[in-house]
This record gives structure tokens, C-alpha cells and sequence, in this order.
């Protein structure tokens, strides 16, 4: 049984669009998705350095681009049985999905990276990821500085947000605390903000539901309606995350393989610690096609 999951911001690279651009369609589509965002994702995507695609209104665009773009080249279909993904991942997945069109998931994208980088804006907050520890000291300590566990993703990792003196202050013992290179305390209540401008754009998306099953941040539920899954979408953009329930349900439904898209890496380690049980593939780029494509026939995927 196979699944499809992608990442989320953070998990950018400089230049991780060239390679699928040289097919000419899908160069096509890329320069159709940046006019119709305004956003030139051809530069981000092959000549933009980490500092500019760091940036939240640009990364979050490119990692969505960057999923269909790899998707597409995959070519599954929906020839799997459930799809996942991480924070933005979600409105990769919504779209491989079928619930949105590639088009209108770029321009939710778009909307929601312009409107997290404003909130993150209007407070100094920050994100660091505890790595290691006790779980429930992790989250004891996480509290105790008045910081919010943004991400829980299980296999040991653990993402506090909140004020930049409380992530100073945060110090579990057991474990290590990496800053992370976001301005801002995403998936907390810093967010607010963004989310009615957001769910304003998302309510005029014409959705379809599902045909396969698409796990949420919030619970790491089945969902197969389509507005639904649009609804949780806007709201996990001020919520915690769960990858860590997420990655639960697959191996309760008996998924034997998951398929990381492009800018893959990040989930498949996760799955790798976490339930070593699902075999991984990591599609980086085209020329990993080949081997996901065989992977995904051996888990009933083609």
C-alpha cells in the first residue's frame, strides 16, 4: 500500500527547480503559475540564493511548485492509497489529491506565505527544534517558558515557537536545541492574523473531494472531503502540527511504502526513525524517477 507525502518549508534548497524544468511542459507551467501569482518562481527556483528563498512569502510557493512539478513527473496518478503533508505540504497534497487545481493551490500558497510573513512581522518570535529528551519533559519545558510545541514530529524532534526570550531560555535536559532560520512562530497563536485573509481566498476555491485519503496536521485523520480538507488547511496555519499522528495513521492503515516529492529528504527521515516498519523513497530529483517509479509498482502504486 503506498503512499505520497511532501514536505514543508525549511526543506528549501538554492537551484532544486532546474532539473525538472528541462522538460519544456513543465517549464510552461512554471512560468504560468508566476504570472498568475505575480512571483517569479523560475528565478527562485534556479538562480535565487538560500538567503532569498528563505524567506516565507518565497519558500512557501516554491516547495508547493516543487511538489507538483515532481508529482507530475512521477505520474502515479491516484494510483495510491493515502497522501500527506507537512505545514504548506498540505496544499501540495490537497492538490495531488484532485480537491484544488495546481493553479488555485499556487494561489493559496502565494496568499498564505504573503500573510504569515506579515503576522511574523508584527512581533519578534522565532522557532527552535528540540531534538532529543524526554518527551514529556521536552513538552513540560516547552510550556514553562511560555512557548507552544508548533510541531510535533515525532521520531525525537519536537518544534517549540514563541518569544525570542523564551526560545533563549528553553534548555530541556536530555536534549538539544537548535534555532531554527524562520522569523516568525508559525502554526502558533503569532498567526492569527494571517488566517481570515487566508480562509477569505480559500471560500471562493471551487474544491471535489477526495478519492483518496488525505491526512490532516491537526489529528492525523482520513479526510476525503474536499472543503474540509480546505478548511483545516487555513485553519493549522495558527495550530499546532501534528506529523506525529500523521505518520501514526499511516502505519495503523498498513501503508508498506511512502514517497517523498521534491524538495524531498526531511519526511522520509522522520518515517525512517519513527516507523521504520514503511519502506521510503526520496524523489530529490529527475533522476530519482526511475527508482520511485519501481518502488511505487512494488507497493501497488502503477
Amino acid at each position: 500500500m503506498l503512499a505520497i507525502i511532501s514536505p514543508g518549508q525549511g526543506a528549501q534548497t538554492p537551484g532544486m527547480l532546474a532539473p525538472w524544468i528541462e522538460d519544456a511542459e513543465s517549464k510552461a507551467l512554471l512560468i504560468e503559475w508566476s504570472d498568475a501569482i505575480g512571483l517569479d518562481l523560475l528565478h527562485l527556483g534556479v538562480h535565487a540564493d538560500a538567503e532569498e528563498i528563505k524567506d516565507t512569502s518565497n519558500a512557501q510557493p516554491l516547495i508547493v511548485a516543487a511538489g507538483l512539478l515532481s508529482a507530475r513527473a512521477l505520474n502515479v496518478s491516484n494510483k495510491y492509497s493515502f497522501i500527506a503533508g507537512h505545514s504548506v505540504g498540505e496544499i501540495t497534497a490537497a492538490a495531488l489529491a484532485g480537491v484544488i487545481t495546481p493553479l488555485d493551490a499556487m494561489k493559496l500558497v502565494r496568499a498564505r506565505g504573503v500573510e504569515m510573513a506579515k503576522a511574523a512581522s508584527l512581533t519578534p518570535s522565532g522557532m527552535s527544534a528540540v531534538l532529543g529528551g524526554d518527551r514529556e519533559l521536552v513538552l513540560k519545558s516547552i510550556a514553562e517558558c511560555g512557548l507552544v510545541a508548533a510541531n510535533d514530529n515525532g521520531a525525537g524532534q519536537i518544534v517549540a515557537a514563541g518569544d525570542l526570550a523564551g526560545l533563549a531560555a528553553l534548555a530541556p535536559e536530555g536534549a538539544r536545541v537548535r534555532a531554527l532560520a524562520v522569523a516568525g512562530a508559525f502554526h502558533t497563536s503569532y498567526m492569527e492574523s494571517a488566517v481570515e485573509p487566508v480562509r477569505a481566498l480559500a471560500a471562493k476555491i471551487e474544491v471535489s473531494d477526495s478519492k483518496v485519503g488525505v491526512l490532516s496536521n491537526r489529528d492525523g485523520a482520513i479526510i476525503t472531503s474536499g472543503r474540509e480538507i480546505l478548511d483545516r488547511i487555513v485553519e493549522q496555519i495558527a495550530n499546532p502540527v501534528r506529523w506525529d499522528l500523521c505518520m501514526a495513521t499511516l502505519a495503523q492503515s498498513g501503508v508498506t511504502g511512502v514517497i517523498e516529492v521534491a524538495p524531498a529528504g526531511t519526511l522520509v527521515g522522520l518515517i525512517k526513525r519513527a516507523a521504520p516498519e514503511i519502506e521510503q523513497s526520496a524523489l530529490k530529483s529527475p533522476a530519482d524517477l526511475e527508482a520511485a517509479i519501481a518502488f511505487a509498482a512494488r507497493h501497488g502504486g502503477i
